[in-house]
């Protein structure tokens, strides 16, 4: 589906179209040019986290700086740098500056540009201080300090979750008590969830890229095209790291990537899908981030169960679970991007894409073969 994006764009060449700030007088980009400047936040995304992880790795491996050291929670074996997230944040941040600049965000209506900001400038902060840990481990519980107060700055500009939709009673508007826990749970909790997922190589930024292509979809469908930008900025850097990200790895995304990609994710799923004003508009979201939200909350639910700290690392995720069942690394990222790629169809569908349930099927389909699959060889594997 992120080539799709590219090919899109190809199409809109030949007709001639181009983004809005390259016509002349012209205020609002038209469907072709929205489409176009989202190729190119994709493409640019993509080059550039290419072309400077490679940089960052021979960085920290010189300097020493953010190196990973195994032990025995974690399952790779040799040191790594962890300062992937620099990359991933660079060249996404390099590719909305440039759309930026050519004028592909528009006019926006105040309230618009605030949210805007209040998601870019908040996955700033986010990512630093991701960063921060990736230098020099922090307290948990400052971490999470740090993190509810960038929420709670992202959601008064707007980047907040005001509205509930209620079966037989619709759509509700909340008052601001209550949207501000609503919202910074939210936010907080998709930044831990991404990281929390983190743990294999190649799995985090794979089911980020996922997300984020579906989230561009539902949004341009709403037709938010703002976020719509953002979202091919994020998948084009996410799928673009998992060239040097996927097993076996060369370099891992460490806090400041998965900080940066989750704040990122969970703030376009608020203003670009939340904010469509539809009964299901709030189901979208959880369908997106399914798997990462679902795993942290049974680890979390598991650990304070047995008297153990919700931050505390161990092996219960579900990828350490797929491990021990028998399956091999590469086969249980694989699992779970089809499990990722078949709650966001879930997501096109219920937002009433054309095809939605199309694509569903397709999905459903897919999953059921590489699960099997990845059963097959996992029998073999044990029966050896």
């Amino acid at each position: 589906m992120p080539f799709l994006i590219a090919l899109v764009a190809v199409a809109c060449g030949w007709l001639g179209a181009t983004p809005a700030a390259w016509g002349a007088g012209a205020v609002q980009p038209g469907i072709s040019g929205d489409l176009l400047s989202c190729a190119i936040a994709f493409v640019v995304a993509t080059v550039a986290v290419l072309v400077i992880t490679p940089l960052v790795r021979t960085v920290g491996l010189r300097q020493g700086w953010g190196v990973d050291r195994p032990d025995e929670r974690k399952v790779h074996t040799r040191e790594m740098v962890r300062l992937g997230g620099v990359s991933i944040f660079l060249g996404i941040t390099f590719a909305l500056l440039l759309v930026w600049g050519l004028g592909s965000f528009g006019f926006l209506p105040p309230q618009k540009e605030y949210e805007i900001w209040g998601v870019t400038i908040g996955a700033v902060l986010f990512f630093f201080l991701g960063l921060s840990d990736d230098f020099r481990s922090q307290p948990a519980w400052l971490r999470l300090l740090v993190q509810v107060g960038i929420a709670t700055g992202a959601w008064s500009v707007g980047v907040d979750v005001d509205v509930l939709s209620l079966p037989g009673v619709g759509v509700v508007k909340l008052v601001w008590w209550l949207s501000l826990p609503i919202t910074i749970l939210w936010l907080v909790g998709v930044v831990n969830a991404i990281n929390f997922i983190d743990g294999l190589d190649g799995l985090a930024a794979g089911v980020c890229g996922i997300a984020a292509v579906v989230t561009f979809s539902v949004t341009v469908f709403t037709g938010q095209w703002q976020a719509a930008l953002i979202s091919a900025a994020v998948a084009g850097g996410a799928l673009g790291f998992l060239r040097y990200n996927f097993n076996p790895a060369q370099i891992f995304m460490g806090d400041g990537g998965a900080y940066f990609l989750g704040f990122l994710l969970g703030g376009l799923s608020v203003i670009g899908v939340v904010k469509s004003v539809t009964t299901v508009a709030l189901f979208i979201p959880f369908c997106i981030l399914a798997v990462p939200i679902f795993d942290t909350a049974s680890v979390i639910l598991q650990r304070l169960r047995t008297g153990d700290s919700p931050f505390k690392p161990d092996k219960r995720h579900l990828h350490h679970r797929l491990l021990k069942a028998g399956l091999s690394h590469r086969s249980v990222v694989v699992v779970i991007y089809a499990l990722t790629l078949w709650a966001g169809s879930i997501a096109l569908a219920i937002s009433g894409m054309p095809a939605g349930g199309t694509y569903t099927v397709l999905a459903t389909l897919l999953l059921a073969y590489i699960a099997w699959e990845a059963w097959r060889r996992s029998q073999a594997s044990r029966s050896s």
